[in-house]
């Protein structure tokens, strides 16, 4: 595999390709061995068969059916020697749903490794996008 930025964008892509099956062994068909993984509500996984464990059941039940849309690489660079960094973003609809509802939209910070001769996502980082208006009513909710 290439060495090069479009070798890195590439990563989000067979992602996007994986969770659209249903298949979380393919979702982290590019992660290394330790790789961590931080959900969008901070959840820590560490460990490619950790994140395969814990998202198996999920495509088999409550996320069954639903695909990730709309992918794209903002950014992609190559900040050192064998060390990369990748924004993403993209929409996530459930099973039945033609577009994402406003809190499913995400964005994903890799670092990617080069190693075993390709890119090997090291760290991603998943947030959920929210308006800042959303944040303010969401504030406003808790506090009474």
């Amino acid at each position: 595999m290439e060495s090069s930025v479009e070798a890195l964008s590439a990563v989000p892509a067979r992602m996007i390709e994986g969770w659209n099956r249903g298949d979380a062994a393919a979702f982290v068909t590019d992660f290394a061995d330790d790789a961590e993984l931080v959900d969008f509500d901070g959840t820590l996984h560490k460990g490619r068969d950790t994140v395969i464990a814990f998202q198996q059941p999920l495509f088999d039940t409550v996320l069954k059916g639903s695909r990730l849309v709309r992918g794209e690489v903002s950014f992609a660079r190559i900040v050192g020697p064998g060390v990369g960094v990748v924004h993403h973003r993209f929409g996530m609809v459930m099973a039945g749903e033609e577009e994402p509802l406003p809190s499913r939209h995400f964005l994903q910070l890799f670092v990617v490794i080069r190693q075993n001769d390709r890119w090997e996502v090291a760290t991603l980082q998943n947030s959920r996008l929210v308006s800042l208006d959303a944040a303010m009513a969401l504030d406003g909710q808790a506090a009474t």
